[in-house]
């Protein structure tokens, strides 16, 4: 493995740390700067590993559902952020603070984020963006270096005299700050005397700017949101973001702040008063199911790495502190394991210890994949599974969305097959609802009596002889529908063409979208589209929904 640079420096490997997790955390984090793919052999060079103990890896973390292995390359999958998602779920800030975040994002019109301190570097725990054709490229889990940011200077305000040496350390081993992927290289000399005194001045006033440190144009005022349950400290920092074609760094001062203040106190208030989290049904066996795995791949797949990953998930809402004993109940593992396996996270830096005999997550297990999934999209997460899906029935498969004003669908994904006759539509089609599949299984979500949805789909014209064009009618199959959770239609939108659709569910439940399977009626009769067809669409659907919901956790996706 490469030499570790000072901003990642830890005393030399424990004896019990885990070697295999220590590789897997490796392989993940070269993937997270990498935006999220490497070819197996560029995994090897940015690690230093061996090619065979790679591939072995990304057997393992493909098992887990963390990675995908397309052709030579190695892809970050969704399921790989309940790491993320599990330091967030402990942490508790995201659930109670985004959604002010979020307001004052609409009232102002400009990006607003929340960030934490992750040693001498700041860390993203929630972001809200405005769409711009100029606008904040970081995203959730991002790691920024302090002095180059506004939140920067009010947490070393905090600091400790040993922190202020480690953050000059890593600023003389780093001078261009290449250790921050998330941030332009930077191109002119900064002081350490001038960011002390950004320090002192923002202990004294109370918030901070940022003005184009991190690049030309990009501006930000930030205030501490603290958390009256901990002393006062700063629990995370609230930050406004701008362009200078919007706002000077002294106007976001003079116009915005005030109301950034405005909702820091309704944060504050929200922490104050928020009940103690309490947790639910605590996890158990997670790591139960690696025995199997290992039965069946044998070499290809890591044990010890995948038990150790599971650890990570033993954490969450309401079990922000755990002891060994409750990490060992919850993973199924034996104490001695998990007990490895925690000195080898505290050695990277994942967990510390607190309190009595209690272990924390901290910021840093953000930087095992989440930054590049945390923008998302449904129609990346469908992609491959749709892809699948095609390869299993040998027929087109897609994803589609309902249009705003409902009379239409759009296609968002799309699995093509290569047939001599095959179903020809590209990834943006709109299509009428009222006839297709897709647009059956979304407007079947949508209650509506027989006018309603009259006036929403307008006239209905017949495309075919089968075409169902009576509201009435066409009311009944919605319901029918609904019980039934799929929908059948044969050539209503276009003679010989019959396609089977069921929907897909976000975290709450609400269908945002349809998957289908469609193909020629010579080949498929009804019976088999439900036989054949049908079980195959429902595993592929609920494939998506389980990526779907382990993304849309804390990190908005775009349905779209």
């Amino acid at each position: 493995m490469p030499a570790k640079t000072t901003m990642d420096a830890a005393p030399a490997v424990p004896a019990e740390a885990v070697t295999p997790l220590i590789r897997g955390v490796a392989v993940l984090r070269q993937l997270t700067e990498a935006g999220g793919t490497l070819s197996a052999s560029g995994l090897e060079r940015a690690t230093g590993l061996a090619r065979s103990t790679v591939d072995r890896i990304a057997s393992t973390l493909a098992r887990m559902g963390y990675v995908r292995l397309d052709g030579r390359d190695v892809v970050l999958a969704p399921r790989v952020m309940e790491l993320g998602n599990a330091y967030l779920a402990a942490l508790g800030m995201p659930a109670l603070l985004s959604s002010h975040a979020d307001a004052l994002a609409d009232e102002l019109d400009e990006s607003v984020s929340l960030a934490v301190a992750d040693r001498d570097g700041i860390r993203f725990i929630h972001q809200a963006t405005r769409r711009r054709a100029m606008s904040l490229s970081f995203r959730i889990g991002d790691l920024l270096p302090a002095e180059r940011t506004a939140p920067g200077p009010l947490f070393a305000a905090e600091w400790t005299d040993a922190e202020w040496q480690t953050w000059r350390e890593r600023r003389a081993a780093d001078p261009q700050d290449r250790d921050f992927p998330a941030v332009p290289p930077r191109e002119h000399a900064l002081s350490d005397e001038d960011f002390e005194r950004r320090a002192q001045r923002a202990r004294k006033d109370g918030w901070a700017l940022d003005d184009q440190l991190i690049e030309p144009g990009l501006v930000a005022v930030s205030v501490p949101v603290r958390d009256p349950r901990a002393g006062g400290r700063i629990a995370c920092v609230a930050n406004v973001v701008s362009h200078t074609s919007r706002h000077t760094a002294a106007n976001l001062r003079d116009t915005l702040l005030p109301r950034l203040r405005t909702a820091v106190a309704k944060m504050e208030r929200e922490l104050r008063e928020a009940p103690q989290p309490q947790p639910g049904a605590a996890p158990a066996g997670l790591a139960i199911w690696t025995g199997a795995s290992k039965q069946e791949l044998g070499r290809e797949f890591v044990e010890s790495l995948a038990r150790g990953l599971t650890v990570l998930t033993a954490f969450g809402e309401g079990r922000a502190e755990l002891t060994l004993t409750d990490v060992a109940r919850a993973t199924g593992l034996a104490r001695a394991t998990a007990r490895r396996a925690l000195i080898t996270y505290e050695y990277l830096g994942l967990v510390r210890q607190s309190g009595n005999r209690g272990f924390t997550l901290t910021p840093r297990v953000l930087s095992l994949g989440y930054p590049p999934l945390s923008r998302t999209s449904l129609s990346q997460i469908a992609a491959p599974h749709l892809a699948e899906l095609a390869d299993r029935v040998h027929e087109s498969a897609s994803l589609a969305v309902l249009t705003p004003s409902g009379e239409e669908i759009q296609y968002t994904a799309r699995a093509a097959t290569h047939r001599v006759m095959s179903v020809n539509i590209t990834v943006g089609t709109r299509l009428p609802a009222y006839a297709t599949s897709l647009g059956r299984v979304l407007l079947a979500d949508t209650p509506a009596g027989e006018r309603q949805l009259a006036a929403a789909l307008g006239e209905l014209h017949p495309l075919t002889p089968r075409t169902i064009t009576d509201p009435s009618a066409l009311a009944t199959v919605l319901e029918d529908i609904r019980k039934r959770g799929y929908a059948l239609v044969d050539e209503e939108l276009e003679e010989g063409l019959r396609s089977v659709a069921v929907p897909v569910r976000d975290r709450t439940g609400r269908v945002v979208a349809a998957v289908n399977v469609a193909m020629h009626a010579a080949r498929w009769s009804m019976e088999e589209c439900v036989r054949d067809v049908l079980p195959e669409l429902v595993e592929t659907a609920g494939r998506v929904e389980g990526d779907l919901r382990v993304a849309g956790r804390f990190a908005r996706v775009s349905v779209s």
